[in-house]
């Protein structure tokens, strides 16, 4: 008996100092990891500040290389990009890293990128899809840094693009202090042009290079057109009021932003406004949902030859996101019951794979497509690929959200995560710390998509794979002091 209580005692000794030894030397792989993962952030961020940038912009792609470069299309070594994943998309992972590590180097980077977004600003307030830091080509474009009184003074909300650059600045100016100046004005500067250019309505334009005359937008619910054209209509749209590839969607986040940095009750009052337009331009029964453009009268309107007027299936289904953060933020049930209706509407109009029409027919909704001719037709045989013409189904988190709204429960895609919540795997840490080059780039398999189908490129260098790759890293960062 004695020798088996021996033997059981060290069996259990055993097993303990087993267990201590193996969670030490999973403690110390942990630290091991964590030290590689700020070396790798470190070397990737330095090769992008100093091998990559443009005076401190960006581009979307690189040959492995550099010597050759595009964002969405064709690229020099003196122009940087603004559309995300561009200039501004990576000054934000600039400054997450610096957020979740406290490394001021990160904020320098943050820094450099806002500076070169304030010389890139337009007269007009925004932004164009590139920024062109060579001095005599700057000639040509109306920058309030160094450009012309006259030239390319654009602003234009489309993809993205003035709504990311100023977002970017807002969250620098504030890292700041408010304390450096030129970026400090620049924002104000935008944001008061963007509030210009706000119809009565609530809708913005797609771009804009001066103020219209609000007596032009009166306030009116959306409707049907007596007729319109089967055929293409070439017209001047970029003043309609705009849905297309989210315009007011990033420009409301874009004004509770400001509204949170600034406390400014004329941003907060835009986005409200905007949450009115998307109330007035829910189409009547039988198809309440949403058309990409609507006229000064409310009616959807031809845009390009292949964006006929129509209800669409694709920013539909952003609207209807929109929504429910103005119902999260305010309450107002009326946001709530328009959505409840989309998604009625949207559940009979779905196609037999269970996806959507990119369009619908104005109060016929038969599904809309486009020929390889533009020839507007029922059949989905002959489609051209550059434009989705059919959606996938994305509103599986809506309505969860919508039904838990109204049982009167919090709606689950707004419940916040801590950073340990967003949980990183060891693995994909290593991954990215092993793919990291000598240079401190990740070199990837693709082509340059704007250099044509000669181009000898089959190794990239891409801004969106940086951006995620430093998010990634500086998450389980964060995660690990946590």
């Amino acid at each position: 008996m004695v020798t088996d209580r021996r033997t059981f005692r060290w069996r259990i000794f055993g097993t303990f100092f087993l267990v201590t030894c193996a969670a030490f030397t999973a403690a110390q792989e942990d630290i091991s990891l964590v030290a590689d993962a700020e070396a790798c952030l470190h070397k990737a961020v330095a090769f992008f500040r100093t091998e990559v940038s443009t005076e401190g912009g960006y581009l979307w792609r690189y040959s492995a290389d550099l010597s050759r470069r595009e964002g969405e299309g064709k690229a020099t070594d003196t122009q940087a990009w603004v559309q995300p994943p561009g200039t501004p998309s990576v000054g934000l992972a600039f400054l997450d890293a610096y957020e979740k590590t406290g490394d001021r180097y990160y904020l320098d980077a943050a820094v450099e990128t806002a500076h070169a977004l304030v010389r890139g600003q337009l007269r007009s307030g925004g932004w164009d899809y590139r920024i062109e830091f060579d001095p005599e080509k700057r000639k040509k474009y109306a920058y309030r840094d160094g450009g012309a009184t006259e030239g390319v003074n654009i602003s234009t909300l489309d993809d993205n693009t003035t709504q990311a650059a100023l977002r970017c600045l807002v969250k620098v100016d504030r890292a700041l202090d408010f304390k450096d100046a030129a970026v400090h004005e620049a924002v104000l500067y935008g944001l008061d042009c963007l509030l210009k250019a706000q119809y009565p309505n609530g809708a913005w334009p797609q771009r804009y290079n001066r103020f219209l005359d609000p007596a032009d937008y009166p306030v009116m619910p959306a409707k049907y057109p007596e007729t319109w054209s089967r055929t293409y209509v070439k017209r001047a749209y970029t003043a309609d009021c705009t849905l297309n590839d989210n315009v007011l969607a990033d420009a409301v986040k874009l004004m509770w932003l400001a509204n949170e940095v600034y406390g400014d009750k004329r941003y907060k009052e835009s986005a409200l406004r905007a949450g009115e337009f998307l109330l007035l331009a829910q189409m009547p029964e039988p198809q309440p949902a949403w058309a990409q453009q609507y006229n000064a009268e409310m009616e959807p309107v031809w845009a390009r030859k292949f964006e006929p007027p129509a209800v669409t299936g694709g920013e539909s289904q952003q609207v209807m996101r929109v929504l429910l953060d103005f119902y999260q933020e305010t309450n107002d049930v009326r946001y709530l019951h328009s959505v409840g209706r989309a998604l009625e509407y949207f559940k009979k109009s779905r196609l037999s794979d269970g996806g959507l029409a990119r369009f619908y027919e104005l109060k016929t909704n038969k599904p809309l497509y486009f020929t390889k001719a533009y020839e507007l037709t029922y059949s989905d045989a002959d489609m051209p690929t550059h434009y989705g013409f059919k959606i996938g189904w994305g509103l599986q988190s809506v309505e969860a959200d919508y039904r838990a709204a109204k049982d009167g429960k919090p709606m689950p895609s707004y419940k916040k995560k801590t950073a340990s919540q967003q949980s990183v795997s060891a693995q994909e840490v290593k991954a990215i710390v092993k793919a990291l080059d000598g240079r401190g780039a990740w070199v990837e398999k693709g082509r340059l998509l704007a250099q044509g189908e000669n181009d000898a490129t089959w190794e990239v260098i891409s801004c969106q794979t940086f951006i995620e790759n430093v998010r990634i890293l500086a998450g389980f960062i964060a995660a690990s002091k946590e």
